[in-house]
């Protein structure tokens, strides 16, 4: 059996698994191809190789297989909430993904240290940073630690807009083939650390995540960012490369 290692607030577990990564990636991928109609967008912006912070919205627990399967990254795995833990299938899924674990009701500062090494061996780290799941697929407002990760680890971002989960189970039970797109955005850079100035460096930081995410997505899903200026700003700028095109 491979031994893998997963990431608590308790520190690293050692769990058993039968199957490796590389493995449940092509099942995965199988399963997806057959059973939906997925598109992957804006795979460019994807760095083939390097750490980097692979930031996405969340309204289905659909989001992780799809986001397991960022093409041109065989090494993405995920910060994922012990909440997922009860459920068997799922918790399994994340073992064999090489999932890190977090506790999203407390400081989980193993995880955070355990994402930072990921990023700086060079892997791909997937997090949503609304923290939770959206009841209703509209955006909530974005938490900091996604900003902070990237800061820490000096690693790009890559936004990450995925439509179309959210009513993907429901779908498959009715023997529909759910669609569902997956657009990557250009990475973002974060820059130097300004100590003096924390709090506000990371709420904008934090924004403009949140904001090329809502950009990439049809106006249905903006929910807290729908009246931003930024987003309105990047619209903007959309619709002028769209029309100069």
């Amino acid at each position: 059996m491979d031994a893998l290692l997963l990431a608590t607030k308790e520190g690293r577990i050692e769990v058993n698994s039968k199957m490796k990564s590389h493995r449940l990636r092509s099942i995965v991928g199988w399963l997806i191809k057959k059973l939906t109609h997925t598109t992957f967008k804006g795979v460019e912006n994807i760095p083939p190789s390097g750490g980097i912070l692979v930031a996405c919205n969340h309204m289905s627990r659909m989001d992780i297989a799809v986001l397991f399967l960022t093409p041109n990254r065989p090494d993405m795995t995920a910060l994922v909430t012990t909440k997922y833990l009860k459920y068997p299938l799922l918790r399994w899924f994340i073992v064999t993904a090489n999932g890190i674990w977090i506790d999203r009701d407390t400081a989980d500062f193993s995880a955070f240290r355990t994402a930072v090494e990921a990023l700086h061996e060079g892997k791909a780290v997937g997090i949503a940073p609304e923290g939770t799941r959206s009841q209703n697929a509209q955006l909530l407002e974005g938490k900091p630690g996604v900003a902070l990760l990237a800061l820490r680890a000096r690693v790009p971002i890559i936004p990450v807009a995925i439509t179309g989960t959210e009513d993907s189970f429901s779908k498959l039970k009715h023997l529909k083939k759910p669609s569902m797109m997956v657009e990557y955005g250009k990475p973002i850079y974060p820059p130097d650390m300004d100590r003096s100035n924390r709090e506000g460096q990371l709420e904008n930081l934090t924004t403009e995540i949140m904001c090329q995410i809502a950009a990439m997505m049809p106006e249905k899903y903006h929910g807290f960012y729908a009246n931003h200026p930024r987003l309105k700003e990047l619209l903007a700028e959309k619709k002028t490369v769209t029309s100069s095109d």
